[in-house]
């Protein structure tokens, strides 16, 4: 019993430091620099993540700077995958980033591990309404069922239905358009 208690709290303590949040103290930004996929998208309002939804965005790269992110992303526009490169200010709340698109955008990475995956949290503001979205990245175009099942929980956490989930790993993602 013992050696099972151990063993439990060895794989909490695993997985804790496997994780890192950009609000907390082990998060390194430089570390999210480089190539992902979009895996699932989830928001309050389903709509705004259905096909021709306007953030049902593909991520395909993160650029890393020094006081900004540069997105690279892909969506369908008209049957044809177009490319949005936007520029992510970082604001003076440690952690938090902006940018415009399809109105003003504040966001968080909740949690990643680098090397697979980062969950994200956004609200954007547009035309005095309010849409709350989560995304979850990968380092490649699908995650582990664990993974996905452990944003599902975080997105229910944040108030967004399990039926307002898509998972996009058998979407058209703009494979073809990723350079």
């Amino acid at each position: 019993m013992k050696l099972l208690l151990l063993l439990c709290l060895v794989t909490l303590v695993y997985v804790h430091a496997e994780e890192a949040s950009s609000t907390g103290r082990n998060f390194n930004v430089e570390k999210i620099n480089g190539e992902w996929f979009s895996i699932i998208l989830a928001s309050d309002k389903r709509e705004m993540i259905e096909e021709h939804g306007s953030m049902r965005v593909f991520v395909e790269h993160i650029h890393v700077l020094e006081n900004y992110l540069a997105l690279k992303f892909h969506t369908v526009i008209d049957e044809e995958c177009s490319k949005i490169f936007l520029v992510a200010d970082k604001p003076e709340k440690d952690g938090e980033y902006s940018v415009t698109y399809d109105g003003f955008n504040s966001f968080t990475i909740l949690k990643t591990d680098y090397d697979n995956y980062i969950m994200i949290h956004l609200i954007n503001k547009k035309d005095g309404k309010t849409l709350q979205l989560m995304e979850l990245y990968g380092r490649e175009p699908d995650l582990s069922s664990d993974i996905k099942e452990r944003f599902a929980q975080l997105c229910e956490k944040h108030g967004i239905l399990r039926e307002n989930i898509i998972d996009l790993s058998n979407a058209n993602c703009c494979f073809g358009a990723r350079e």
